[in-house]
């Protein structure tokens, strides 16, 4: 399901062009961008604009996020918020489902919960010091808030997050937030995702697209960019393109380092 058919970016003002990310060359050429397929993959090297794209689009959008702050008051997208103001989102099915996730937010949103299932059990065991000798029915009141909360943790992502394999607790946080039918924007996830990993990750897209859902991934993966029928626009020399799977800069060193390791070893 295509959900956000294109964005049309406006002109800005000379003050604006001074100032990042105006000044980028990717932001210079942007005119605007069209999705055709469920999928979509933004590729380039680091710096080449791809996440600053990412971000400004789920400003633009009012993406919710996981694990960072609101796309509305994170300090770190004031420059892309000004940015994502120039840009006219065209619809196809309007939905305010899904989100935004970076691979720095998964990490943070991972200590997090550790950090918040660690207070819960911390005053769990102060309720149990403050109502010694005290009914057991109102010490039961007393501790059923925090236990609600780490049941509803619990529920939603077993013993938690932080206790697997990042790969592990990418994949539960992944599966636990998805809704039918949104638009979920992920820079970078194979961050935390092994090759297996990825594999999974692509298996699970699968079942997500059957369920109307669209996707745009900023990603360095080939195993993650060879998607069947996956859009693939590559960040290149301040412009954006669309590109097969096998003319990928990315694909082809993969594949000649796979072939002849010693051929790159021996020049270190």
């Amino acid at each position: 399901m295509i959900h956000l058919k294109s964005i049309s970016v406006r002109e800005w003002n000379e003050k604006d062009s001074e100032n990042f990310p105006f000044t980028l060359e990717i932001v210079k050429s942007l005119k605007g961008i069209e999705f055709t397929s469920p999928i979509t993959f933004f590729v380039g090297e680091n710096g080449s604009g791809k996440s600053t794209v990412m971000e400004s689009i789920a400003c633009a959008i009012g993406s919710i996020t996981v694990g960072s702050e609101s796309v509305k008051t994170d300090k770190t997208l004031a420059g892309v918020r000004k940015l994502s103001q120039h840009f006219r989102l065209s619809w196809i099915k309007r939905t305010h489902k899904g989100f935004f996730l970076r691979a720095e937010d998964f990490f943070g949103y991972a200590k997090t919960m550790r950090q918040t299932q660690e207070e819960l059990s911390r005053d769990l065991d102060a309720v149990d010091d403050e109502y010694k000798g005290r009914s057991k029915f109102a010490a039961d009141l007393a501790r059923l808030p925090y236990r609600n909360e780490l049941h509803a943790i619990k529920r939603r992502y077993g013993e938690g997050i932080d206790q697997r394999s990042h790969g592990e607790s990418f994949m539960t946080l992944f599966q636990s937030r998805f809704v039918p039918g949104g638009l979920y924007l992920l820079d970078e996830p194979e961050a935390a995702l092994s090759p297996t990993r990825q594999l999974a990750f692509l298996s699970v897209l699968k079942q997500m697209l059957e369920q109307e859902a669209q996707f745009i991934i900023a990603t360095h993966s080939p195993i993650i960019l060879a998607f069947p029928e996956a859009d693939i626009v590559s960040f290149e020399n301040g412009a954006m393109k669309r590109v097969q799977y096998e003319e990928l800069e990315h694909v082809k060193l993969t594949k000649d380092f796979l072939n002849s390791p010693n051929s790159f070893l021996r020049h270190l």
